[in-house]
């Protein structure tokens, strides 16, 4: 992977701002009332105490609100920040405990509504527990998520920080590429099956906002592609994530096509999954490395 001192100093900037916020409490006066991503209105009588995560990047927007130090419970790969990895674990995003999660007595569960069983959110909320779900599939619906996770956890001022920050950041980034003449680009999730991304997704206006065009955009949520949609739209550009921080053997394997803008001008590019398939402030990491990687293919055009 390139050296990215910058991207590392992001990295530790965000990593303070998770750890400050996950120590920090304000609370509101009683009486809460969030209205969640099912359009439901979540109410509480005084501020969480007691959290229970059911996603990783969940679990990191709640330290950013500043609610860290209120969550008893998580999924696993719940692995940031690294406090994270010492709370108890409540089962897989797709596979819960319920036993576990009843045993933790908490006040507040955070949902994934895509991610999570629905007949398991329903069973949680059929015994009586307060269940906000969220599904932020858009850069601004992260600090929205963030501002909301604060007014339920009572930390309402450590989480608008947060958000001014995420916002600032981003718009930051809009001005400069705003303008900046396109360049397609073919994201790959996975190689078998082989998957992409829609136009409703994160990784979407990820791409969007560095001035990219996702060649499957017209596509609904995780489309299953084949290597001859992906010939036939000719990318410039291919950028992959994988299952972890190490590059797939399997990006290079489009090099069986070089009539593919990619990989005749050698733009197949990897970018640690964590950093743009989690919702969370960590995203702001992978805008950077998506728009210089982006950048670099609009570059080598002069």
């Amino acid at each position: 992977m390139r050296a990215r001192p910058f991207l590392r100093l992001l990295l530790g900037l965000l990593l303070g701002l998770l750890l400050s916020a996950g120590a920090s409490s304000c609370l509101v006066a009683q009486g809460i009332s969030v209205v969640d991503d099912n359009q439901q209105t979540v109410s509480l009588d005084a501020p969480a105490q007691r959290i229970i995560s059911l996603a990783p990047s969940l679990t990191e927007l709640l330290f950013v609100a500043g609610a860290g130090r209120h969550v008893v419970g998580v999924t696993e790969y719940s692995d940031f920040p690294p406090e994270a990895q010492g709370i108890p674990i409540v089962g897989r995003y797709d596979l819960l405990d319920m036993e576990a999660i009843v045993a933790l007595q908490p006040d507040l569960i955070v949902a994934w509504r895509s991610g999570n069983p629905r007949q398991a959110l329903q069973r949680l909320i059929d015994l009586g527990y307060k269940v906000y779900v969220a599904e932020p599939l858009t850069l601004m619906s992260i600090p929205e998520q963030i501002e909301k996770l604060a007014r339920l956890a009572g930390t309402q001022e450590t989480g608008d920080a947060g958000a001014r920050y995420f916002r600032e950041q981003i718009d930051t980034v809009r001005a400069r590429y705003e303008n900046a003449a396109p360049v397609s680009v073919f994201y790959q999730v996975w190689n078998a099956p082989l998957i992409s991304v829609g136009g409703h997704e994160l990784i979407n206006d990820v791409i969007t906002v560095c001035g990219g065009e996702n060649i499957f955009g017209d596509l609904g949520l995780a489309p299953k592609v084949s290597e001859e949609a992906v010939l036939a739209r000719n990318p410039e550009v291919i950028i992959a994530s994988g299952m972890d921080i190490a590059r797939p053997e399997w990006l290079d394997d489009w090099r069986r096509w070089p009539q593919l803008q990619a990989v005749a001008n050698h733009h197949l590019f990897f970018i640690p999954p964590d950093l743009v398939q989690r919702h969370s402030l960590r995203v702001l990491s992978g805008v950077l490395q998506m728009c210089m990687d982006i950048d670099q293919v609009r570059q080598a055009r002069h």
